[in-house]
C-alpha cells in the first residue's frame, strides 16, 4: 500500500501535536519558589528578629520535589530528602540566632547547627515563613474558618497594613448562638484532636471571639480592652491567663504547635499556587511530638 504525501503530513502533524499537547516535565528553580513565596508573605511583613526565606541551599537548583513541615527538625530533613525533596519549606525558621558550629546531631538541642548540617549533607534546600505567615490574611482565615467562627477583623494589625497582623477577632454565627465556653472548648477538643487547656467558667456564653495562632503575646490585655469574651491561642503564659481569667476573659490554650500545624497546609497550597504540582508537594506529619496519657491508655 502507498501512503500519499498529504498522509504522511496529516499523520506526521497528528504526531507532533501528540508530543506537543503532552504534560509538559516541571521546571522551577528553588528561588523561584522563593521569591513566589515571598511576594505572597513579605518579609517586610516579618518581625525584625525573624528570619523569612532560604537559610540553607542553592537557589539555582531545580526543584525536584518539596516537603512542609512546621518544624525543620533533623528528622523534617531527612524524611523529606527520603521522600525524594530537595526542598523543605516550614513555618518555623531553622534558627533565630547563627549557629556557633555545624555538626551531625540529633537535635538542635546538642548542636545549634545540626539542622543546618542535616540540610547539607542531605542536599536539602529549607526555607521558612514564620511571622510573615503568622500575619497574612491567608493565616487570618484558618482558625476561625475550622472553629465556625465568622472573622470580622485584625486586632494587632502591622504598620503598613489593617488587613494583616496579629489575633482574629471573630463574631459567633447566629446558628450556633448561645456558644457556651464549654461548648466551644469541646468544638477545640473535636478539631484538633488534643484537649485544650480551658480558663473560665464553662457555661459562659459568647459572642466574641479572637483567634490566634502561636503565642498570645499582648492578646490577652487588648482583648480586655475590646470586651472579647473568649480568647483561642496556641499559647498563654500562665500569669498572663490567670489574671486575664479573673478580669472576665475566658481562654482557650490549644497548645502552640496545634494551633499552628494548619498553617503547613496553608503554606502547601500557597506552594501549589506558585507553579509546584501537586503531585510533587507532600506534607510532613509532625502533630505527634507529644501526647497526652489518656492518648495512650488501652
Amino acid at each position: 500500500m502507498v501512503t500519499s504525501r498529504r498522509e504522511k503530513t496529516k499523520n506526521g502533524l497528528a504526531q507532533r501535536a501528540s508530543g506537543t499537547l503532552s504534560k509538559q516535565a516541571f521546571t522551577m528553580n528553588i528561588g523561584a519558589l522563593e521569591q513566589a513565596l515571598l511576594k505572597k508573605y513579605p518579609a517586610s511583613d516579618a518581625e525584625d528578629w525573624d528570619r523569612t526565606g532560604i537559610a540553607v541551599g542553592d537557589p539555582t537548583r531545580a526543584i525536584e520535589s518539596v516537603a512542609l513541615a512546621l518544624d525543620p527538625t533533623v528528622e523534617a530533613v531527612r524524611e523529606a530528602a527520603a521522600l525524594g525533596a530537595n526542598v523543605l519549606v516550614t513555618h518555623h525558621p531553622t534558627f533565630l540566632e547563627a549557629p556557633s558550629k555545624f555538626q551531625p546531631a540529633p537535635s538542635s538541642a546538642e548542636i545549634d547547627g545540626a539542622v543546618v548540617w542535616a540540610a547539607v549533607e542531605n542536599g536539602v534546600a529549607v526555607m521558612s515563613y514564620h511571622t510573615a505567615l503568622d500575619v497574612s490574611q491567608d493565616a487570618a482565615r484558618a482558625l476561625p474558618g475550622m472553629l465556625n467562627l465568622t472573622f470580622k477583623g485584625i486586632v494587632d494589625p502591622i504598620e503598613t497594613s489593617k488587613k494583616k497582623g496579629y489575633g482574629q477577632l471573630c463574631s459567633v454565627r447566629a446558628a450556633d448562638a448561645p456558644l457556651t465556653l464549654g461548648q466551644l472548648a469541646a468544638r477545640c477538643t473535636s478539631v484538633f484532636g488534643k484537649q485544650p487547656r480551658v480558663w473560665g467558667d464553662f457555661s459562659k456564653s459568647l459572642s466574641t471571639v479572637v483567634t490566634c495562632t502561636g503565642s498570645a503575646a499582648d492578646l490577652p490585655s487588648k482583648c480586655l480592652v475590646l470586651g472579647v469574651d473568649c480568647l483561642v491561642a496556641g499559647e498563654v503564659k500562665y500569669h498572663d491567663a490567670l489574671a486575664a481569667s479573673r478580669a472576665g476573659l475566658a481562654i482557650v490554650d490549644l497548645g502552640h504547635d496545634t494551633s499552628e500545624l494548619p498553617l503547613v497546609a496553608v503554606l502547601a497550597a500557597a506552594v501549589e499556587a506558585a507553579g509546584v504540582p501537586k503531585e510533587k508537594i507532600a506534607v510532613l506529619d509532625q502533630s505527634a511530638n507529644w501526647m497526652y496519657p489518656e492518648t495512650t491508655r488501652m
